[in-house]
């Protein structure tokens, strides 16, 4: 029997998995310190894309074969080491994904109020490590840094009405917030133009739908519309959303403003955040940004930086600083060590990325261990976790969870998940 670990499972962990179990004599293990699966399905993507989520049924589908198995609430590092798994499995590959926001490296940015994107997503999908997080929404004015879809999807979330959650499975804490709300005024700041976006039409298009919230862009900020026939599809489409954003402006209660060509260079307020100082920006021959000198202020309460991810490093896995993932030769670590999806390359592309990449990595694998050395596998991860008092959480424990999250839904929504490591342990009796 081949033995195999994947730290990590969300997209990229089940992808790798999901061609690894098709294999002969192949026994994998996908471990997770939560004691739920799916990653960032269940803790990243906004809880009002439900038909996105739903993807998790594929990765049921794999966790249920004879040969997958989910190991949850381990932590890899404290629990188990590195350097154990690679002694126990004939291969470890680090799916952890990219969990942790890029500082935003501007004077304030440490100032009460100012939320990494990680973090905001999180307290609104119920992660764990945010439910506690208590985002200020006491004042009328938001900025929010980047322009990508976590941008969109956050501004999304802040404008809805209580009623248009239905279905979601946002959680309690977050829907009630939400609903008490004083933010009335939304500032979506990019340093470069609408022909420079990371924004996909889909997500871009909901913002024209909301109930109370109108998304507004300054038509002087658009470039000739004749210079779109240059875009690739789907670019040109979302640029298509913004020119009807700019030429349909429409009066309601909450405003999405678009402030293209702005740098954001400091952010203050006495002890917490009250303004966020931005510079106004003009784009080079290669399309790179640079400041103007010319600045205006745009006041905020709360402050979301969306402007990327970086997986954490592990002690003794070499690591990239500069472009925060493990470094790697295309997803070779260390011999018998190996990374996959943002772990690997870095936080770019969409979940469906992972499909390929996983699939690469897992028959990279196969090809490396051969026959496999005859490791402890399986039955060594549990005797040493035994020795050391720690019950793992299998897949039927967490379907167990599952059912009663469902179980305890309200109001038209899907689940009510739970949103401590302690709730989830208790559905399952522990």
């Amino acid at each position: 029997m081949r033995h195999v670990a994947i730290v990590g499972s969300g997209p990229a962990g089940y992808y790798t998995a999901e061609t690894l179990q098709k294999a002969d004599d192949v026994a994998v293990d996908v471990i997770d310190r939560l004691p739920v699966p799916y990653g960032l399905i269940r803790t990243g993507v906004a809880p009002d894309h439900q038909s996105i989520k739903a993807v998790s049924r594929r990765y049921e589908g794999v966790a249920l074969t004879d040969n997958v198995r989910f190991v949850g609430h381990v932590s890899v590092g404290s629990d188990v080491t590195i350097d154990e798994l690679v002694g126990l499995y004939d291969a470890v590959v680090l799916a952890t994904g990219a969990p942790n926001d890029r500082p935003l490296d501007i004077p304030g940015a440490d100032l009460d109020g100012v939320i990494g994107s990680a973090a905001f997503v999180g307290w609104y999908n119920g992660h764990p490590d945010f439910a506690d997080l208590d985002p200020p929404l006491g004042a009328p004015g938001v900025a929010v840094i980047g322009n990508g879809n976590v941008a969109l999807d956050v501004a999304r979330i802040l404008a809805k009405t209580p009623a248009e959650f239905a279905g979601s499975d946002i959680v309690t804490h977050a829907r009630a917030a939400l609903a008490e709300s004083a933010v009335r005024h939304i500032h979506i700041l990019g340093r470069r133009g609408p022909h420079q976006i990371a924004m996909t039409p889909k997500e871009l298009g909901e913002l024209g739908h909301l109930k109370r919230a109108s998304p507004r862009v300054d038509p002087a900020d658009l470039p000739p519309e004749g210079d779109d026939a240059l875009l690739e599809p789907g670019m040109r489409k979302s640029v298509t959303h913004l020119r009807q954003f700019a030429a349909n402006p429409v009066a309601k209660p909450v405003t999405i403003d678009f402030d293209f060509f702005a740098m954001p260079v400091a952010i203050e307020g006495d002890g917490r955040v009250q303004r966020v100082i931005v510079e106004r920006t003009t784009l080079d021959a290669d399309l790179r940004s640079h400041g103007t000198g010319e600045t205006y202020a745009v006041d905020a309460g709360l402050v979301v930086s969306c402007i990327g991810y970086q997986t954490p490093p592990i002690p003794g896995v070499p690591y990239e600083h500069g472009r925060g993932r493990f470094a790697s030769d295309e997803g070779r670590i260390l011999p018998g060590l190996y990374a996959v999806g943002w772990a690997r390359r870095g936080p770019s592309g969409t979940i469906g990325t992972n499909k390929p990449d996983g699939a690469r990595i897992g028959e990279m694998v196969l090809a490396d261990i051969g026959r496999g050395a005859g490791k402890a596998g399986r039955p060594g991860l549990d005797a040493l976790l035994a020795s050391r008092g720690i019950a793992p959480v299998t897949f039927r424990d967490w379907r167990r969870i599952e059912e009663a999250e469902v179980a305890a839904a309200l109001d038209g929504h899907p689940r009510e998940k739970f949103t401590s490591i302690e709730a989830m342990l208790g559905a399952i009796g522990r």
